[in-house]
């Protein structure tokens, strides 16, 4: 199973190369199929839709999925039996430790394969499960004419209203309220977003041509997507590292000690808190970005999870290279946004 899609994609984008351009505006068009809802609804509804919706996006066409939809997910791992609990426990032990084994999904593992770990908080995945199981999820249009096709009529859930057998009533829209997100909800909403587009866009390339061609995309296209979306949050938005693949995204001075102080977190395995600084009429906002087995096909050791015709690639695109040599759930770089109050 593909749960909470391959997030890796984004420390490929960590350190590129490119020149804007001004038709990637256009993703302010799609903008708000990833906005952060109200803080006044179900904490785990805006992080299913700006985690798990890089890849499981159900406004997708059944063709162009890298990922089975939330709804199917949610079906696979609930029945009239299932507790809360149960369900909640099931999603956080596959998602710290992904296999077959553990998965309930094993059309999705052998169509899309099987899901790399991913670096989310226990809290984050519990919140997920939450809202999961007692609320209606999104589905494609497409989904109930395929769920017929492979398996016929949908089961009836006996007393479980909204509990995922509807068609996501009101789902990926805000409601109405006066309430406004802290500085903290906004900057991570500009980073999980931007981090949704990239990782959108890079996957499609991925699953269409291959590491070496996502090279070239990271390449040429990674940042016009960030600045487009920099432009949508009416923000300043950057990736920087320590281990920088361009010298132009390495960090300065202060997002260097804010970087340690992600590994730190991260390697100490508690819950991770992005970073936020008021300077009064602006917000500097920092979150790490975290590697996972899927990065390593970039990241990792030359010889080993680098394979050699993919190496050479990034030597040929980016000379002075640093960014190999990474293990898994290791902070590759971070976060850095400045916006105003």
């Amino acid at each position: 199973m593909k749960l909470l899609a391959t997030l890796f994609l984004i420390s490929l984008f960590t350190a590129c190369n490119t020149n804007p351009r001004s038709e990637y505006l256009a993703i302010a068009e799609n903008a708000e199929n990833l906005i952060l809802t109200s803080p006044q609804e179900h904490p785990g509804k805006k992080l299913m839709e700006n985690n798990c919706y890089v890849c499981h996006n159900p406004k997708i066409s059944e063709e162009a999925m890298i990922a089975p939809p939330m709804i199917a997910v949610k079906m696979h791992y609930i029945s009239e039996n299932t507790s809360k609990e149960a369900f909640v426990e099931n999603f956080v032990n596959f998602l710290k430790n992904p296999s077959e084994e553990k998965s309930k999904m094993p059309g999705a593992v052998k169509k899309f394969g099987l899901m790399p770990y991913q670096f989310y908080p226990e809290e984050t995945i519990k919140q997920i499960a939450d809202y999961m199981f007692d609320n209606d999820i999104e589905e494609p249009e497409w989904f109930d004419a395929h769920y017929k096709q492979m398996h016929g009529d949908r089961p009836q859930m006996k007393g479980r209203m909204g509990r995922g057998m509807g068609n996501g009533k009101g789902m990926g829209k805000n409601q109405n309220t006066n309430a406004q997100p802290s500085v903290k909800e906004r900057g991570m909403q500009m980073a999980q977003t931007t981090k949704a587009e990239l990782g959108k866009n890079l996957m499609g390339q991925i699953q269409k041509n291959g590491v070496i061609a996502a090279l070239d995309f990271c390449n040429v296209q990674a940042l016009p997507i960030t600045d487009s979306m920099a432009t949508v949050h009416k923000a300043y938005i950057k990736r920087v590292t320590d281990k920088p693949r361009n010298p132009k995204n390495k960090a300065n001075a202060a997002e260097l000690q804010y970087l340690e102080n992600f590994k730190k977190q991260v390697a100490a395995g508690g819950e991770v808190n992005p970073i936020v600084v008021d300077l009064g009429k602006e917000t500097e906002f920092y979150y790490p970005i975290v590697t996972n087995s899927m990065c390593l096909k970039c990241h990792g050791t030359p010889g080993k999870e680098l394979e050699t015709l993919t190496l050479s690639k990034i030597q040929e695109l980016y000379p002075m290279d640093k960014a190999t040599g990474y293990g898994e759930n290791e902070v590759r770089g971070i976060w850095s946004i400045r916006f105003e109050n």
